[in-house]
């Protein structure tokens, strides 16, 4: 078949070099020029990526994929375009002109009508929205070329009916005979870093507007996907991929929420936690100084967009994790002796260890909440390209160490070198990663996120926690 896959990011373009690689005759379309004229040189916009540039490179030579800035006449139509979120306030100005609303609300962005009879009313109104013009846009592009039997799939992260009242809606205003044009949702599960395995090994949820659309779907994928192939319907799918997203968010807010606990108690809530995984039916995720990256960051929003007002857990969750920049500076300013220090440096943009993903990091709330209040910032990255720098004109200066992301790079940073360069030795560690004795026999004064100031007494060589 011939597949055009509109948006070439992180999942847009490995889907569509594997769709190449299984035979079929790609366009990849993307309106960012500079992303089409490095493609067309065979340079990658994407790095840090395993087998990723052996793929590319690979179904570029051999022409099943091809990249333009404009879709052309196709069989299937994958749209993989950003759905970022917005402040509801935002959203609800750009509804009075757009053309469409991903859910038919005429009563205001949460469904519920406020004091001037248009807005959200109480506590319940989702602080930001879905911002769908990135769909509606490549909806609009695409349109001229879609013919009767067309497969339109799209796989962006998306509230529920998205797919139908977005993507079908759109198409029929723009003259399309949506009924003999098949539609499907189909989010991916993939992991920065091993997109290129886990797009293909995953498991893949395919949810149509109709028993048949979902049917000619799953076929579709199932020529290049490995793990099995479920069939839904296409509000399930897309509810199914806010859910799994959510539930870590939750997860990971309770774990947050728990560190908070320990440092109040002076008990270290990593060992805590080392020792409640231990049970057959407990599992929770690491608490941090914020939750990152395109998926989990952004999705509860989507649901609670959808149902504001039976949504409390998942929006207090959210405001939990939002809230824990704030927190890691509460914690630094305590161990300065009561204010922020002068001049920080920062360890760790992206979002999670080992890999160059910096999309909704929380380092960067942190680092802009520090130079709101006056501090001087300089960050390292091992990663994130313009943050690959030596670490020593980093540390230099330095009035504190803040360890934002647990790169295996940070585990080798000798204390006592460190200790040579900044000016006073002071180290916050976020993701309860490094160990905390040999910063300490170096001289430095240490906290962790989950634990407080970590006081070094005799028989425990990490420390004990503190109050601070």
């Amino acid at each position: 078949m011939r597949v055009c896959v509109i948006g070439l990011g992180y999942v847009g373009f490995p889907t569509a070099c594997l769709v190449a690689r299984a035979g079929h005759e790609v366009i990849g379309v993307d309106v960012n020029r500079s992303v089409i004229d490095r493609l067309a040189q065979g340079r990658l916009h994407i790095v840090n990526e395993d087998g990723l540039a052996e793929l590319a490179e690979a179904v570029l030579r051999s022409g099943r994929l091809r990249v333009a800035t404009v879709p052309e006449p196709v069989d299937v139509f994958i749209i993989a375009v950003p759905t970022p979120f917005r402040p509801a306030q935002a959203v609800d100005e750009a509804a009075a002109t757009s053309t469409s609303s991903p859910l038919d609300r005429p009563q205001g962005a949460a469904g519920l009508p406020g004091p001037d009879g248009r807005g959200p009313a109480g506590p319940s109104e989702p602080p930001f929205l879905a911002d769908l013009s990135f769909v509606e846009a490549a909806v609009r592009g695409l349109a001229p070329h879609v013919k009767p039997g067309n497969l339109v799939i799209l796989e962006s992260t998306v509230p529920p009916r998205t797919t139908e009242d977005v993507v079908r809606a759109t198409l029929e205003r723009e003259g399309v005979d949506v009924a003999r044009v098949r539609f499907a949702h189909a989010p991916e599960r993939v992991l920065p870093g091993n997109v290129v395995r886990e797009l293909v090994d995953n498991d893949r949820i395919v949810g149509g507007l109709t028993p048949e659309d979902t049917r000619l779907a799953c076929e579709f994928y199932r020529t290049f996907v490995r793990g099995e192939v479920v069939g839904t319907d296409a509000a399930t799918a897309e509810l199914v991929k806010l859910m799994e997203n959510t539930f870590r968010d939750v997860n990971i807010a309770l774990a947050n929420e728990f560190a908070k606990v320990g440092e109040v108690l002076g008990i270290d809530v990593w060992e805590a936690i080392r020792l409640a995984n231990r049970h057959p039916r407990v599992n929770f995720l690491r608490p941090g100084p914020g939750v990152g990256g395109h998926c989990i960051a952004v999705d509860p929003y989507f649901i609670a967009e959808v149902a504001p007002t039976v949504t409390p857990l998942i929006q207090t969750a959210r405001m939990v994790n939002r809230g824990m920049p704030g927190h890691a500076l509460e914690l630094l300013a305590d161990l300065a002796g009561g204010r922020l220090p002068g001049r920080v440096a920062v360890l760790g943009a992206a979002y999670k260890a080992d890999v160059g993903d910096d999309r909704e990091s929380p380092s960067y709330e942190v680092i802009r909440l520090l130079e709101e209040r006056a501090v001087k910032v300089a960050v390292h990255d091992p990663h994130v390209e313009r943050f690959r720098k030596p670490l020593e004109e980093v540390l230099a200066g330095a009035e504190a160490i803040l360890l934002l992301t647990d790169h295996r790079a940070y585990r080798s940073l000798d204390p006592c070198a460190a200790g040579r360069l900044v000016a006073r030795r002071l180290l916050l560690d976020t993701r309860g990663f490094l160990e905390a004795a040999p910063w300490q026999a170096a001289g430095f004064r240490v906290a962790r996120l989950g634990a407080g100031i970590l006081e070094v007494s005799p028989g425990n060589s990490e420390g004990r926690a503190g109050s601070g």
